[in-house]
């Protein structure tokens, strides 16, 4: 697959134009973790044992590769910052960067790297070793979707000795937002041989690796702060499962993304906290819209729309852990179009529209799904089940994880995805339903669609920007490839003893410079 989708389940979205352009002349920002209970103050030291999932064949140490893993990721996000990241005031505020200001014309963008920033071995970051490392992320094969509008090398300068310039095609408003996503910072001209031992910027050093477990030290200079544990150690699991029985039974102390089951069950013991983030993963089911495809026809996606009892789906896939959606990607962003109807379940309406558009119910109609988080493959056996009463036969198809994303992901014509970026409408308009968007998983074109895109990120007057906004809503609704039964909840499971850990979704949730241990 050429784009890393487990980087975007930990990623953070966009925010409105408007808090980025405040963010211009900002600080530190507020990456502060919950403050401290009322019965102590954070403590130095101790290590804090974190499981994440991830498989032995899909190891990386590319920070700007693949990384399938999430317990790869997490090491990565220790070790490395990036220009930006999510805040709990903002949804962008600087790292790296200290601080960000935009041409009038919303091409040009300048980053100001933070004062004291340096790499594990003492040298201090250059505009020159952002640039190489922005250049570098820039000419992977998904560069293009991942730097949207920045044409390549020519368009990423330096200016000065802490001053990195990126020109952008067209005008972008929420430049900013894609800087928090995989823009880790590296030493100029680094080899590709050495990346297992490149020092970066990060709250954390890696002491060692083995096989997808990590160890990691404090990094007392890190520019960022104080920071309180004097270790991290990363176990790799390759089930939620066993995940949570090593966290129950003490060998862990954190379970990362530990899914419902594993909440249901730790709720019964006092020693375990249940931290949920509310409205945190999507997984919609996708509708190939091109031509030849049976869901071509805008009257069949809404039938399937119809179809789904979104009630049922939250309660028993995310088994109550989650909250109904309607059909918009975004739900967490400032500017969702919360007026927009609620569609319900109709079913005599979505047999008339399919009659109306001479769909084929004699055939059967594969559905095809995966077991890479939890409650995905039930979703598409459930929605089978519920299409059979409008008349649709579904066959629900399980495909392993690398076949998925390599055959049927952006290609096929009716299957399951997920994504935990879900604080930006914008993000997944350009990610995903763009014309242009580089991850277009419905193949979906529509000239309205794109002209509203493009006069939100064109513009800083949020009057116009909220009309554009609703628009882009509203056309998704209407028309788009994909079917957004419901959001899951994301769950980390925590021992009594952990404090200050990230509340925030996708890569807000790897910042654990804040987290101590009672």
């Amino acid at each position: 697959m050429d784009f890393n989708r487990r980087q975007v389940l930990w990623a953070g979205g966009a925010m409105g134009a408007g808090a980025l352009l405040a963010a211009c002349s900002s600080g530190s920002g507020d990456t502060k973790a919950a403050p401290a209970p009322a019965d102590g103050k954070p403590k130095s030291g101790g290590t804090l044992r974190v499981g994440a999932l991830g498989r032995s064949g899909a190891i990386t140490r590319d920070p700007h590769g693949t990384q399938a893993n999430e317990s790869d990721y997490l090491v990565i996000a220790l070790v490395f910052d990036t220009l930006a990241m999510p805040g709990a005031k903002s949804n962008t505020v600087p790292r790296l960067a200290a601080s960000w200001e935009p041409s009038a014309d919303l091409k040009t963008w300048k980053f100001k790297i933070a004062k004291g920033a340096a790499f594990h071995d003492g040298t201090p970051v250059t505009a020159e070793d952002v640039v190489w490392s922005l250049r570098r992320l820039r000419g992977t094969p998904s560069g293009a979707s991942r730097l949207p509008g920045v044409k390549g090398a020519e368009s990423i300068t330096a200016e000065g000795a802490d001053t990195v310039v990126i020109v952008s095609d067209y005008a972008n408003a929420d430049f900013p937002l894609l800087t928090r996503l995989t823009t880790f910072v590296m030493k100029k001209d680094t080899p590709d041989n050495a990346l297992d031992k490149a020092p970066g910027t990060g709250p954390f050093t890696l002491d060692w690796y083995r096989g997808g477990n990590a160890r990691l030290v404090r990094n007392d200079k890190w520019y960022g702060g104080a920071v309180h544990l004097d270790a991290v150690e990363v176990t790799m699991f390759e089930t939620p499962q066993a995940m949570a029985n090593a966290l129950l039974t003490g060998q862990i102390d954190v379970a990362s993304n530990a899914g419902a089951v594993a909440a249901r069950t730790a709720g019964t013991r006092k020693d375990i906290q249940v931290l949920r983030r509310p409205n945190d993963m999507a997984m919609p089911i996708v509708m190939r819209t091109a031509t030849g495809s049976p869901f071509a026809d805008p009257r069949v996606r809404e039938a399937m729309r119809l179809v789904v009892d979104r009630d049922a789906m939250v309660k028993q896939v995310l088994s109550g852990y989650g909250t109904v959606a309607n059909d918009i990607m975004g739900t967490g962003d400032p500017a969702f179009a919360k007026d927009v109807p609620q569609r319900r379940r109709d079913l005599q309406k979505a047999k008339k529209l399919l009659a109306e558009a001479n769909f084929d119910l004699s055939r059967t109609y594969s559905l095809v799904t995966t077991e890479d988080i939890s409650g995905i493959a039930e979703s598409a056996t459930l929605f089978a089940n519920q299409a059979r009463e409008a008349g649709i036969k579904v066959e629900v198809v399980k495909q392993e994880s690398g076949a998925f994303w390599d055959k049927t992901w952006k290609t096929g014509d009716f299957y399951t995805t997920y994504w935990g970026t879900n604080d930006s409408v914008i993000f997944f308009a350009s990610k995903t339903m763009a014309g242009e968007a580089g991850q277009n998983e419905a193949g979906w074109a529509d000239p309205a669609f794109d002209a509203a895109y493009r006069k939100a990120i064109g513009t800083a007057d949020e009057k116009e920007r909220a009309a554009a906004l609703k628009e882009l809503q509203q056309i998704q609704h209407e028309r788009s490839g994909y079917l957004l039964w419901g959001m899951a909840d994301g769950i980390d499971l925590a021992a009594a003893k952990v404090k200050g850990l990230p509340t925030l979704p996708g890569y807000g949730r790897v910042q654990l410079e804040n987290a101590w241990l009672s």
